[in-house]
Order: C-alpha cells, then structure tokens, then sequence
C-alpha cells in the first residue's frame, strides 16, 4: 500500500480514520471470537486459578510485545516517536488511576474495551455503562473533572518532559523486550494446553494482540509522510471513546484515528457475533447491577484518564513498547481488580 497516494487521493485525516477502521475490525473480530477480557483474567487469579481468561489474556498481550518489538527491530516502527513516549508520563496517575480503573471494571463486569465489544453484540448494559465512561472520561480531560485529575497527576511524574522506556530504567538491553514477549508467550500457550483451548481462540487472541501492532505501524508511517503533525498511537479507548463522543456532539467534527477506531471495534465485533450467532440483546437484571455498572464505568472513565490509559490502551498497547508508567498503571489495575473481587464479589 503506498500511504502518500492514498493520503493525497483521501486527505491525512480521512487516511488517518481508514487506519483506524481497519485496526479496530481487527480488535473487534479477534476480541469478540477470544472473549479477550482483563476482568475475567484478573478473577481467575484472585481466585486462585490460572485457567482459560489468563492464558488467553497472556497470549494477547505477548502477542504485541512481539509484533511490536520486532517492528522496531526492522525499522517499521518506532516507539520513542509515539504519543505516549513524547510526553512526560505521571508516577501518581498511574498508580491512583490503574487502582481505580481496576476496582472500576470489576464493578462494570468489563473493562472499557471489553463493554464496546459487548454493547456491539447487543448487550445494552455495555451500552449504558459504555456511555457514561465516555462522559466521564471527557469530563476528565477538559470537564469538571479535569483539575483534580490534573492535581493527582502532577504529584509525582517521570523528569525530562518525557515518559520513560522500562527496558532502559532498569538497564536492560532493548532486545529484552522480544525476549520478555516470547518467554510470556511460552507461559500462555503452557496454559492454553493445560486448560484445553482450541486453536481458533488462540488464533484471536493473537489477533488482538496484532492489533495493537498494526495500529502503531500504520500511524507511524502516515507520520512520516504527513504534511500536519499526526500522532502515533494504536489501541485504546479512553481518549478515543470521549473523542467520539464528541464527534458526534460538535458541528465540523474532526475525522482521526481514534475516531475510526471505536467505530471500526463497534463493526467488527457486531459482525462477529451476528456470524456466530451470539448477538442477543440483554439488560440489567436489577436496579443494584444497574447501579453498580454506572459506577464502575465512572470510575474507569476517571482512572483511565488519569492512568494514562484503559486496560488496553495502557495494559497491552503501552506494555508492548514498555512504556514505564503503563506497566506501573496495569499492576494497579491487576491490584485493584483483585482486591475488588475479594472484597466485594467473593463474600456473595
């Protein structure tokens, strides 16, 4: 594909939305067939097991430390160049927002990523609970909420104006990150056979890990021939949830990738399950579940935004270029999730 004639024939911002259609139809195909969910993993683990979620999450997110660390290896990628590098990255943040973020999604029963997959398969819990963390998160980002998040943020945040690359801060060689990647990869494929799993779940949760490194790639390479600055970026859905959201709110809206991105997950997972015929819709089975999504999903709309990112964005996307302060934000989120499902779910 020759990215200069496609962006000159469509315009950068509509390539840029392309790209993020295709990653997304991607993402949705692959998460809504693998049943990918940060929630259902971290269970299994405060519950003392490592069954199907766990080795299907570990694939996942193996998956892109390896595409996305040898792309970088072969010059199609590279990470000190993206978004998430270039900006000075928050210590605080992430530890107060994965925490809240993880409790969040236990309450919600998904994490921001899993609910847009959710709602595209006709679950209109997602629907309500993936609206309000839109709302929240823009909230969060130039809202009411936008100062205490700011606060928090700036208690404690890496030196230098810029975020900071794990591999380097612990003074590892950078061809560590490949062999981080294939040595979980080994992990998760010991315990996909342990538990069973058939190839074709394995094939989609590796394909959501691809994903994530199609979306960095494909926004790398417009970057370099762009003529107006176009951010590197891949998988997420925090920033890009309340952007849609605003997209449709705003005369002149702005086409990107994130934009194209929600809507090309919303597609492929609907698609998805329309072909494996688990499209139903569903509802809330009582005012208490109602209430306790509502809250969960607010509470993820804040802690993604103030983490730096959602349980994908942050967990899997800034874990494959070995972003610091995304790895400090999923540990939290692990912690929180955990914590939330021993303390709230497990006594019931």
């Amino acid at each position: 594909m020759d990215i200069q004639i496609l962006a000159d024939s469509l315009g950068e911002p509509a390539t840029a939305a392309l790209f993020g259609v295709l990653t997304g139809l991607v993402f949705g195909v692959a998460a809504q067939r693998s049943s990918f969910c940060l929630r259902a993993a971290t269970v299994e683990v405060a519950r003392g097991q490592l069954g199907t979620r766990m080795a299907v999450w570990l694939l996942t997110f193996s998956t892109a430390v390896i595409w996305v660390q040898s792309a970088q290896m072969l010059g199609l990628f590279n990470a000190d160049q993206s978004r998430m590098m270039s900006v000075a990255g928050s210590w605080s943040g992430a530890i107060f927002g994965g925490l809240m973020f993880g409790v969040g999604m236990v309450l919600a029963r998904g994490c921001s990523g899993r609910l847009l997959v959710l709602a595209a398969s006709g679950n209109l819990r997602s629907v309500v609970s993936g609206l309000i963390f839109a709302v929240v998160a823009q909230m969060s980002l130039h809202g009411w909420l936008s100062p205490v998040r700011d606060w928090i943020a700036r208690l404690w945040v890496t030196p230098g104006g810029r975020n900071v690359e794990l591999t380097t801060l612990v003074q590892l060689p950078h061809e560590a990150g490949l062999a981080i990647g294939v040595l979980i990869a080994a992990i998760a494929l010991l315990l996909a056979r342990k538990n069973r799993i058939g190839w074709q779940v394995l094939i989609f949760a590796s394909g959501v890990g691809f994903s994530v490194a199609l979306g960095w790639i494909m926004t790398f390479r417009l970057a370099q021939i762009a003529f107006d600055p176009v951010a590197i970026t891949s998988v997420t859905f925090s920033g890009p949830s309340a952007k849609t959201l605003m997209f449709f709110l705003v005369p002149l809206p702005a086409l990107d990738f994130d934009v194209g991105l929600i809507a090309g997950v919303f597609a492929g997972a609907a698609t998805s399950a329309l072909f494996a015929g688990t499209f139903r819709f569903e509802g809330f089975n009582s005012e208490s579940a109602m209430r306790r999504s509502m809250l969960g999903a607010a509470m993820m709309g804040f802690g993604a935004m103030l983490a730096g990112g959602c349980a994908i964005g942050a967990g899997v996307t800034g874990g494959s270029i070995f972003v610091a302060t995304a790895w400090l934000a999923l540990f939290c989120m692990w912690a929180g999730a955990m914590a939330a499902d021993y303390f709230i779910d497990q006594p019931a």
